[in-house]
């Protein structure tokens, strides 16, 4: 008996020990208190700024070189800029948008159901030792169906006019460290020749075995023909521009005119209304240029 009732009065004092009322965590003392939140009202909570994302212009200043590669001036060229937050968003889902609507999407392949023959079965289900088949068009088959083979399909996307416009104005913008200006040398070659090419472009400081771009307000035969031999060149005009190709250069070359048509179209002062129209006119002139192509 004098053993139980220890057992039992040790079971009493360990749960009292571990009973809530008797817990330190939940006794309301001077020392441990709950500290009180303040809670502000909504008239009274501190207001945060937010940056507002507005697009801004950057002005660089590009050499003038002369067709001998001397230095005779400097120009200006003054375009608009995507906010350094969504600048890369802009111009990544521009070039999604070019690449992605390059897709002709034709790629196209036959179900069981579309290959021809297969409509009678090969032997009997019972009495063979062979696995049941119904027809030999399967898929488990050669020269049967595809599974889940591609069908055609339109991957064209759609994007804003002014946001295609800002992200060539943002790409361009970003590219200006590594772009020069030379004047007009479309009559300076009097007949195709690359080897001419490569030495103007020596004197201009650039090298044929890196990836540069010439933008130039017209194409003379002699011009294009000197240059189309060089793998690492590509010759753009205003129609042909595009934002693949100012992204995968490494030197971008400008003429004069060239600059002045970039200021009036993707500059700060730059009309939208003459930029609508003059994108009516760079399709139209696109899909000539790819008539031409496939006559030729």
């Amino acid at each position: 008996m004098p053993s139980s009732m220890a057992v039992s009065t040790t079971l009493s004092t360990t749960a009292a020990s571990l009973s809530f009322s008797s817990s330190s965590i939940f006794l309301s003392s001077s020392s441990q208190r709950i500290p009180k939140l303040n809670i502000l009202p909504l008239s009274k909570a501190p207001k945060t700024s937010l940056k507002s994302l507005t697009i801004s212009s950057q002005l660089a200043t590009l050499p003038i070189f002369s067709f001998s590669g001397e230095k005779i001036g400097e120009t200006f060229l003054d375009l608009k800029s995507a906010p350094q937050e969504t600048a890369r968003a802009v111009v990544h889902r521009a070039i999604i948008h070019d690449l992605q609507n390059k897709r002709r999407g034709t790629a196209s392949t036959l179900t069981r159901g579309e290959v021809r023959g297969g409509g009678k079965k090969p032997y009997g289900q019972k009495k063979t030792g062979r696995a049941r088949m119904g027809s030999i068009r399967t898929p488990l088959r050669p020269g049967g169906g595809v599974i889940f083979g591609p069908k055609p399909k339109d991957w064209s996307i759609k994007m804003n006019k002014k946001e295609k416009r800002l992200a060539i104005s943002t790409a361009l913008a970003s590219a200006t460290e590594s772009m020069i200006v030379v004047e007009d040398f479309g009559d300076k070659f009097e007949k195709p020749r690359t080897k001419d090419f490569i030495e103007a472009m020596n004197r201009w400081g650039l090298d044929p075995k890196v990836k540069a771009m010439f933008l130039m307000k017209e194409l003379m035969d002699n011009v294009k023909k000197s240059g189309r031999n060089i793998g690492t060149l590509k010759m753009l005009t205003p129609r042909t521009l595009n934002l693949f190709d100012i992204l995968d250069a490494e030197k971008l070359v400008l003429t004069p005119e060239t600059v002045d048509y970039l200021n009036g179209r993707y500059g700060v002062n730059a009309n939208e209304e003459d930029e609508e129209g003059e994108e009516e006119e760079d399709v139209q002139g696109s899909e000539a240029d790819e008539n031409s192509d496939a006559k030729e």
